[in-house]
Parts: C-alpha cells; structure tokens; sequence
C-alpha cells in the first residue's frame, strides 16, 4: 500500500471519526472536520510554502530542481485549496439542512 495513502487514513482516523462520533447533529460533525482540517492543514502549509521556496531558491536554476520546487509549490497549492474549502462547509451545511444561523455556533 502506498505510505501516503496509509498515513492520510490513519490521520482520518485519529483526528477526525472521533470528533464525528460525539458529534450530535451535521453542524457539528461539520465544525468537527472544519477546526481538524485548520488545525492540522494550517500548520503544514505554512511549512509546505516554506519548503517550496527554499526549494526554489536553491534551485540554483537546475531545471530538474526547479521543477521540483514548483511540484512542492503545487501541492502548497492544493492544500491550501482544501483547507480554504473546509473553512466553507459549516455554512454549507448549515444552508443544506436548513439550519437557522441563530442556532449554529459560528
């Protein structure tokens, strides 16, 4: 099995199923998932950016190190896309089932 793979579930797994089980209704199976995907994605973009632009900088103009730091820049990308994504679900959420946002905790 591909480690990635592997390690994405096991992440699944620790941080999110037990938040989702103590869950009570979708919002807060919603804001569950929103505050792990921040809490964990957050930091490691950060660093994800970091990487890419080290990366890129002593590239020394290396085509093949060049394009590895614009690989790692497009996976910054990416995981900056769906930690931006899951920031939106609560209110998805909220909107899909009709919950009044007097009722939501955001």
């Amino acid at each position: 099995m591909n480690k990635k793979l592997l390690y994405l579930t096991l992440l699944v797994i620790v941080l999110v199923l037990p938040t989702i089980t103590n869950a009570a209704t979708a919002t807060d199976i919603a804001t569950a998932v929103q505050r792990a995907a921040v809490g964990v994605g957050g930091p490691l973009i950060v660093v994800g950016w970091v990487v890419a632009g080290i990366l890129y900088l002593t590239s020394a103009g290396s085509p093949e190190r060049t394009g590895v730091a614009k690989k790692a820049a497009f996976a910054a990308l990416i995981g900056t896309v769906l930690v931006l994504l899951s920031l939106g679900a609560v209110g998805f959420v909220r909107d899909l089932f009709g919950i009044p946002v007097e009722n939501s905790p955001f």
